[in-house]
């Protein structure tokens, strides 16, 4: 951690072997480290100099898991084409987006380029490459197929983020109709409804019960909504560190998102996903199904599947069938149960894992596509009922004065 700690980008500019002037960035724990390394390229640096820092902090791009899952599906591509590992990375550094990933791809390929192996390189970087990844890529080296494992790898990470992102999609639209509500019909308390205040005034007669109430809360909206803007923002931070620092609100956060209606269905679909998905991928891999239920546990993204598969690997550990110890769990559907005891007998446990790895992330696609088109007339619905709602109670004093005159 130290060696990587000392690298540093060095701006350098110089002649190459036709003598025509070149400049560049290159990594490197010294200047004179990277002047010795320009010098094996052919290219004479006249200056280099280490790059400065922004004046406001980095403002690098994070590294997210969909960036892991390309970076791995292009390494898998190339080792596949027969190119060679250290020769990967420099081709895939190159054609990567992501600055920050290109650097961290860099990283790996001197690590690997310095004698250490794959496994060795990525597990000193655990906060994008979890212990699933690097068991898997290091089965893959002692196997002799790490190009095999790649692409098991890369199709994994890939569903595994379309999942992901079908689960953020189900999740954040009745949270946008919310928002969405509260902003219009806070513009229309604070900045509409005052307008039509001023008008009533002159009236100098009676206005409805519903135009009062709608006044009263314009009131309120324009002496508080400072604070209840404090309050959400507020609520939003605590909720944000209590997911961070509390495990145990955490876990019944997680408790609590599997008995909402709608949603909670999509979230069960997706943790049965998951766990056939990882499990598939392990064993197909070689790990052995112990040491596999343990990666499968922190995969699951839920606190109730993970502990249930905690206790799976202790039965398993004990001698029981894992069909059987998936039963005993009492979350899994039966077909989950039934699939991996054919899956068992047959001695294809990782083909039956992976249909229904399939079959349950289809299930979720459907639900959440499913939730959007119910969602669309609600959001309508909602936002028809609070404007015109507002609207109504608005014009009722200017009809009943119609009425009159």
């Amino acid at each position: 951690m130290a060696t990587e700690a000392a690298q540093s980008i060095y701006v350098w500019n110089g002649t190459d072997k036709q003598g025509r002037k070149t400049t560049g960035e290159t990594e490197g724990a010294s200047q004179a480290l990277v002047k010795a390394q320009l010098r094996k390229q052919g290219i004479v640096a006249n200056r280099i100099k280490r790059k400065p820092k922004p004046l406001f902090g980095s403002r690098t791009k994070k590294i997210k898991p969909a960036d892991i899952a390309i970076f791995t599906r292009q390494l898998a591509t190339m080792m596949k084409a027969g190119i060679p590992l250290v020769q990967s990375f420099d081709i895939v550094s190159e054609s990567l987006e992501n600055p920050s990933m290109s650097e961290l791809v860099g990283k790996i390929r001197a690590d690997v380029a310095a004698g250490s192996n794959f496994a060795e390189a990525i597990r000193k970087h655990p906060r994008y490459f979890d212990d699933l990844y690097s068991n898997l890529i290091e089965a893959g080296e002692h196997s002799g197929a790490l190009e095999t494992m790649l692409d098991r790898l890369a199709t994994y990470k890939e569903k595994s983020e379309a999942l992901k992102s079908k689960i953020k999609k189900a999740m954040n639209y009745p949270i946008a109709v919310v928002v969405v509500a509260i902003v219009v019909t806070g513009i229309l308390l604070i900045k509409v409804v005052p307008q039509f205040a001023e008008t009533f005034s002159a009236f100098g007669a009676d206005l409805p019960a519903f135009t009062l109430f709608v006044l009263y809360l314009s009131d309120l909206a324009i002496a508080h909504w400072w604070k209840a803007l404090f309050a959400m923002v507020g609520f939003g931070f605590a909720y944000r560190e209590a997911m961070v620092r509390s495990p145990k609100f955490r876990d019944t956060v997680d408790k609590l998102a599997l008995r909402i209606p709608v949603i909670g269905p999509i979230l069960h679909q997706s943790a049965y996903a998951r766990f056939t998905r990882t499990l598939a991928t392990t064993f197909a891999a070689g790990v052995p199904l112990v040491d596999g239920l343990d990666s499968v546990a922190g995969a699951t993204g839920n606190v109730v599947y993970s502990t249930a598969v905690k206790q799976i690997k202790d039965d398993v550990s004990t001698g029981q069938q894992l069909a059987f110890s998936i039963r005993n769990t009492k979350l899994f559907p039966v077909m989950v149960v039934q699939m991996v005891g054919i899956g068992e007998e047959s001695g294809s446990l990782d083909e039956m894992l992976d249909k229904c790895a399939s079959h349950y992330e289809a299930e979720v696609d459907n639900a959440v596509d499913g939730l959007t088109a119910l969602m669309e007339p609600i959001i309508m619905s909602v936002l028809g009922v609070l404007i015109g709602g507002l609207m109504i109670a608005m014009y009722l004093p200017i009809f009943q004065l119609g009425q009159v005159v």
